[in-house]
């Protein structure tokens, strides 16, 4: 009989509806049933391509006997990370101050009021490796409720107190400079690996937002450490394991300090971010590399991760069924030689292991190995035909649910491959995930829902990254196809962000003033696996304050940036988007206007060569004349002696417009 979880929208949640279990989601009636019961509240946090989680739910959750004394003693509430970000950092903040240690599936138990007084991340089904059993976890925290009730509201209200106080003292200090942006890259350059790419030991994630400030840096500066770097870890991500090397995408991280072995869920947020910075790093170096993991990655967000309503799935699991019926994580990915030679043949099998990295002892689990590119890369047509003998394997699970934030940086991502590769069919895919934003996420009042499934809107509102990340895709969407709404409408999410989501003093919060209430707002202004909503915010604002002349999106973005100058100095890992957004504002943005008739062959070949330019998070702006009205930076702008003409300009000062492409790609290199 399936639990209250039937009814939601999130497939993490929906795995859980046929549990024994009597699973709550968060809500308010939950919160009341554990005060009339007078009883705890365990609270499980996870998402739906966590392995743990599943293996978590598959010992414990499905089991009959620990699902009864679970029922009888508490009141269970489940919730989807994703779809609840704002649940999981608050309650995340207390798991690593109290553990030393964060991870999912999260495991929390909590009064009533929402206040925590034990954590732990996954519990066995028995007690192993130091870790109690979640038997013995769920009697201990009984035995104490039950006990020593006054001990566990002291220890409960104590915790509520330290996170409530950790709201952020923030001055809006100055935006950091070339002096600081220098510090951060040398303070990268200490923890970066030269002999393997990427930063620090294992396991090793795809540092994307590091690399967009790596390259931002390069094109200002010119500095051939900070390329050198950002062209060292794409080369040893492409050629390692956590890149798919038959069809395109990356996978989570890599569980060796070698990029080799990787975690193989594939997450909607990583490829975007990564294929925009390869994106990226093909516009400062022409590298054929780097053009062929960019498309292959854009290619795998449309054809893996495309929605039937025009929008992006979060997520492909890391598990999948094996030859024998068992789910284990990685078996869609992995080969034996045996296996190349059964879809190859002898001779092309033994090819394909020696190209691949392909032995008999294996590089992953039970001999199996993840295909790389040690040496020379492999022949398309092998490639193929390997592509082809996969697809008959059972495929990994998908988390269909479309996340606002994610889908907005998918639409910047495809909006530029798509333009600087001459590729319309992902501009096209960007434009249909942003109608979906438009008519399933985006109300009538310029407030977001964060998901929706099968294009139903989710019950779930918006957080400043959804905003942010949104109005990003949708800056770029303007940029590339020249369309006026998509200027108006990330100028609404802005104006959201302006009034719901910041402080007088310019700090912003990762919840609207008018969302649910938790015990402390979150505000964490550090760079994760994604884009902090706080960095996220201050380049869309600095981009709308280029495109419009805004002083007031412009002053917000300075305020914002202000964390950035403290955060680079001490750890500038983990501020990687705002050190890229820094870069931009050092460099101005630069404007451009491309001024001519669209059908005309000369306007498209300006507005591609401003497209390509590698200046720092550069604006374009294109329309016929007299389409003024649209954007203000074709405002009072005409053809040059008949001609389509483009206009650079830059901390109030303009070059001379030109006519000649070549003549405007100096004018944006200088």
């Amino acid at each position: 009989m399936a639990n209250r979880l039937a009814q939601e929208t999130s497939p993490y949640l929906l795995q859980h509806a046929e549990n024994p279990v009597d699973w709550w989601p968060w809500s308010q009636e939950a919160f009341e049933e554990a005060r009339r019961r007078d009883v705890p509240v365990l609270l499980s946090v996870g998402y739906s391509s966590c392995h743990w989680c599943h293996v978590m739910a598959h010992e414990s959750f499905e089991d009959e006997e620990t699902a009864e004394y679970l029922n009888a003693h508490f009141v269970a509430v489940k919730v989807d990370r994703e779809e609840r970000p704002d649940i999981d950092s608050v309650y995340m903040d207390a798991v690593q101050a109290a553990t030393g240690q964060g991870g999912w599936p999260m495991t929390v138990f909590m009064t009533a009021e929402g206040a925590p007084f034990y954590f732990g991340t996954y519990f066995p089904p028995r007690p192993r490796h130091g870790l109690l059993s979640f038997r013995q976890v769920l009697e201990g925290v009984r035995s104490a409720w039950t006990d020593r009730r006054e001990e566990i509201g002291q220890v409960a209200g104590r915790i509520a107190g330290e996170l409530t106080g950790r709201e952020l003292a923030y001055d809006a200090p100055r935006p950091p400079g070339d002096e600081e942006l220098a510090h951060a890259l040398l303070g990268l350059s200490r923890d970066f690996d030269a002999k393997r790419g990427g930063f620090g030991g294992a396991p090793k994630f795809p540092p994307s937002m590091v690399l967009e400030f790596l390259l931002r840096h390069h094109a200002r500066t010119g500095s051939q450490g900070a390329l050198d770097m950002a062209e060292r870890t794409c080369e040893a991500m492409a050629r390692g394991g956590i890149y798919d090397q038959l069809g395109g995408g990356f996978a989570r991280y890599a569980v060796d300090a070698t990029w080799t072995v990787p975690h193989f869920e594939k997450m909607l947020y990583d490829n975007a971010l990564l294929g925009r910075v390869y994106t990226h790093l093909w516009r400062a170096t022409a590298s054929p590399m780097a053009r062929r993991v960019a498309l292959e990655t854009a290619d795998f967000m449309v054809r893996e991760l495309g929605t039937d309503q025009g929008g992006f799935a979060s997520a492909l699991d890391a598990d999948s069924e094996t030859p024998g019926g068992a789910h284990e994580e990685g078996a869609f990915y992995v080969w034996t030689p045996a296996r190349l030679r059964e879809a190859l043949g002898d001779e092309d099998g033994g090819r394909a292991a020696e190209l691949f990295g392909v032995t008999e002892a294996g590089t992953f689990e039970k001999g199996a190995s993840v295909l790389r590119l040690p040496g020379e890369e492999a022949p398309t047509e092998l490639r193929e035909r390997l592509l082809a003998a996969r697809e008959t394997r059972p495929r990994p699970g998908r988390d269909g649910k479309v996340v606002a934030a994610w889908n907005g940086l998918a639409i910047a991502a495809l909006a530029e491959t798509g333009a600087c590769f001459d590729r319309p069919d992902l501009v096209e895919a960007a434009v249909a995930a942003a109608d979906l934003l438009v008519s399933v996420h985006l109300d009538d009042d310029g407030r977001l829902a964060r998901t929706s499934l099968e294009g139903k809107r989710g019950s779930s509102a918006g957080v400043l990254e959804d905003y942010a990340d949104t109005a990003e895709g949708f800056l770029a969407l303007y940029s590339v196809t020249g369309e006026g709404a998509w200027l108006e409408l990330a100028g609404m999410l802005l104006e959201t962000v302006l009034t719901r989501f910041s402080s007088p003093e310019g700090a912003l919060y990762d919840t609207a003033d008018d969302a649910e209430k938790l015990i402390r707002r979150p505000q964490d202004p550090s760079d994760g696996a994604t884009p902090a909503g706080w960095t996220a915010a201050a380049g869309a604002l600095l981009s709308y304050a280029a495109h419009t002349g805004s002083g007031r999106h412009r002053e917000a973005a300075e305020q914002a940036l202000g964390i950035v100058r403290a955060l680079g100095e001490r750890a500038p890992r983990f501020i990687g988007w705002g050190l890229a957004v820094a870069e931009a504002a050092v460099d101005g943005p630069r404007e451009v206007a491309v001024i001519g008739e669209p059908e005309d062959p000369a306007t498209a070949e300006l507005h591609r060569t401003a497209l390509r330019s590698t200046a720092p998070g550069a604006v374009v702006a294109v329309g016929a004349p007299g389409d003024g009205d649209v954007s203000p930076l074709l405002a009072g702008r005409g053809l040059l002696e008949g001609r389509p003409a483009a206009y650079v300009c830059r901390h109030f000062t303009c070059s001379v417009p030109t006519s000649d492409a070549r003549t405007l790609a100096e004018q944006l290199s200088s």
